[in-house]
């Protein structure tokens, strides 16, 4: 079966779920009817505001409703952008303005240790953080040494804190992306690609090696589909040697693309024979709008699910089947979809897994979704926050990110302004 057959397969199996839907709603109003009560009655603990923001101060409130009252506009995103990267390009004194808005809101500081305020603040309300050393777009071997000792030495925090669970790396931090994507392709390496290849497993198996040795959790993210292969090969080597006794070493999926829950079922295999655990950060995705354009420039079928249903149900299905496994595997569920969330701790619910069990975490931004991670804390669930850092001017692009993100995905923007809106109105007695 060809990807574009499998594709469509994909396509109509939402379909084909749409319209049985459709015959139960109509056929048993009475279960429908149950169903939509026991969801409503669940939806509460979302929209506890006072808890959701119980950290944040009247000024921090009311700066977190500037900004995304900002970033729901498309056109001010763009023009704060171009104006935000000739500012700095042309060495301009704003980062002192970007680090007392948009930066303080998205990242816990400059570095490691300014994170510590932040870290164990969250933590007062039972929520975890995930050091995310967030410098994008480096090339040279000094900055991935330079990322490798970073990565480092947020483990060893980890190692030190239960506040911080888990440490987490870029797979081109510590590697060039050309070189991924040259090996995916099935393409032969020069001499010196060869060893610059080496270099990259070395570090790859420095920071696994490091993490297991103290015993902390590490989150591999993903990315671009065309360098990912190569990626998700070598993930799978550290889990070889690395996850024999638990999931220590956790790979990325990312469940907009429409082959990702094969691609989990077939590594099982591989682990069911070869006798090692698998660890899964779940999420949608975030290079949708580049991974579409590309293949259509290059004329090959998309590898990014016909639709937001389609997205959806990949993800549902691929959390279903780690739950449904879960004596072999570890989530860690990376959403900031309440519905996701709801259907995961029914999940937990229905296969009685006590809410702190530690194969399961739920995870968001920091900066975003306050509502589910707070509230999912407060009853008693696994929750870390990505807690990106790094100097004002490198973060720059993964804040770039985050306000695009924001404005492009329905509905985002105006839930945070209406949540924030409604804390405001309760803190003034309205």
């Amino acid at each position: 079966m060809t990807y574009s057959d499998k594709r469509h397969k994909n396509c109509l199996f939402v379909i084909l779920k749409g319209k049985i839907r459709q015959f139960l709603r109509k056929n048993h109003e009475a279960l429908f009817i149950f169903a939509t009560l026991l969801n409503k009655r669940m939806e509460k603990i979302f929209n506890n505001t006072q808890v959701a923001f119980a950290l944040k101060s009247d000024t921090e409130l009311d700066r977190a409703y500037f900004l995304f009252k900002m970033i729901a506009s498309e056109p001010l995103v763009r023009i704060g952008t171009a104006v935000t990267n000739f500012a700095l390009k042309a060495h301009l004194p704003v980062e002192g303005l970007i680090r007392a808005t948009v930066f303080d809101h998205f990242c816990g500081g400059v570095n490691e240790e300014d994170c510590l305020t932040v870290v164990d603040k969250m933590f007062t309300k039972g929520v975890s953080s995930v050091l995310d050393y967030s410098v994008e777009g480096k090339e040279e071997e000094e900055q991935f040494d330079q990322a490798l000792e970073m990565t480092l030495k947020t483990i060893e925090f980890a190692k030190e804190r239960q506040a911080i669970p888990f440490a987490v790396f870029k797979p081109t931090g510590l590697g060039r992306f050309e070189l991924y994507e040259k090996l995916g392709e099935g393409k032969e390496f020069s001499k010196e690609e060869a060893e610059e290849w080496q270099r990259v497993v070395n570090r790859f198996d420095l920071v696994c090696k490091t993490a297991h040795a103290k015993d902390v959790a590490l989150l591999i993210d993903a990315e671009e589909s065309w360098m990912q292969d190569a990626a998700d090969d070598l993930v799978l080597e550290m889990m070889r040697k690395y996850n024999k006794e638990k999931a220590i070493v956790f790979n990325t999926l990312q469940l907009y693309r429409w082959d990702r829950v094969d691609y989990l079922k077939k590594i099982h295999e591989i682990a069911k024979v070869e006798g090692f655990y698998i660890g899964m950060k779940l999420v949608r995705g975030a290079y949708m709008e580049k991974e579409n354009k590309r293949a259509e420039e290059k004329g090959y079928v998309s590898p990014i699910c016909i639709s937001k249903e389609a997205t959806d149900v990949n993800y549902d299905t691929a959390v279903i089947y780690m739950v449904e496994h879960l004596e072999k595997m570890a989530i860690f569920a990376g959403t900031h979809n309440e519905d996701s969330s709801y259907k995961l701790m029914k999940l937990m619910d229905e296969n009685n897994i006590e809410k702190g069990d530690t194969r399961v975490w739920f995870g968001q931004l920091y900066g975003m979704s306050d509502n589910i991670s707070y509230n999912l804390a407060s009853n008693g669930y696994n929750v870390a926050k990505y807690l990106p850092f790094g100097p004002v001017r490198d973060v720059m692009p993964y804040l770039i990110r985050r306000a695009e993100e924001n404005t492009s995905v329905a509905g985002q923007t105006s839930r945070e302004l209406n949540l924030i809106k409604a804390e405001r109105d309760r803190r003034k007695g309205k």
